[in-house]
């Protein structure tokens, strides 16, 4: 038996997430029958993340065990091939010790959110991005987020279907950048809350077009209350970036 690490690319729209679901397919199931299809072995993949229904993913790491003898590249180019038509791409394998798991073994997870800051509508990014029409503030939204940093009761940025044992989770930075039209915010974690990014986005939102103060961010944070998050940011401008792991 080897392990096998990969590093998946995906365009999320047409899946509701990684994990298989009943009532949607996911990426999950779309690696598994190609691994079937492949070396006819049932396995199963395990990934650094679960990411939700329509958000994408450029450098997610996963892992499958294969009984057959097979290269890690003729492995990944035969898993690129059985993947079409589906947008899912492998772009690394690698053979790894036994011991490593893909998400056990990580360390971090970085996620980078993409805010479209224009009037006019989305084009090639449609469905990528979310686009906002009113000017955004992004210095006033990096500078109100530093509040977030550390450890936290993030209950108000939890979905109420989360299923962590905990609402507490250690927030290790996070950056609010503008690039031309694009605002981006970046954030780094152990791990995450079902939607905590895309809730944390949200209000940010508020905070960037005037809605809101540093001071409204912070109150929301310690109500420790779901109904004071302003707004859900929406899936398309979610992206997983990075997973970490001890080096050596």
């Amino acid at each position: 038996m080897t392990r096998f690490a990969l590093t998946l690319e995906w365009d999320g729209r047409p899946f509701m997430g990684w994990q298989r679901q009943e009532h949607g397919p996911s990426v999950q199931q779309a690696l598994e029958e190609a691994a079937l299809a492949v070396t006819g072995e049932t396995v199963v993949a395990h990934a650094a993340g679960r990411t939700d229904a329509g958000v994408h993913a450029l450098a997610m790491r996963a892992h499958l065990d294969i009984e057959r003898r097979i290269t890690p590249f003729r492995l990944m180019e035969a898993l690129n091939a059985r993947l079409r038509p589906h947008p899912v791409a492998v772009n690394a394998c690698e053979v790894v010790p036994e011991d490593w798991h893909a998400r056990f073994s990580c360390t971090g997870r970085r996620y980078e959110y993409r805010i479209v800051n224009r009037r006019a509508p989305l084009t090639w990014e449609l469905g990528f991005a979310w686009r906002i029409a009113h000017a955004l503030d992004a210095e006033a939204m990096h500078d109100a987020a530093q509040c977030l940093v550390g450890r936290h009761d993030f209950t108000t940025f939890r979905a109420v279907q989360c299923q962590a044992d905990s609402p507490v989770k250690t927030l290790r930075e996070i950056e609010v950048v503008r690039e031309g039209d694009h605002v981006l915010v970046r954030a780094a974690a152990r791990s995450f809350l079902h939607h905590q990014v895309r809730s944390i986005v949200g209000a940010l939102s508020f905070v960037g077009l005037g809605r809101w103060s540093s001071d409204d961010l912070r109150e929301a944070l310690e109500a420790r209350d779901r109904q004071r998050l302003p707004i859900n940011a929406p899936p398309d401008g979610l992206f997983f970036v990075a997973a970490d792991y001890p080096s050596g």
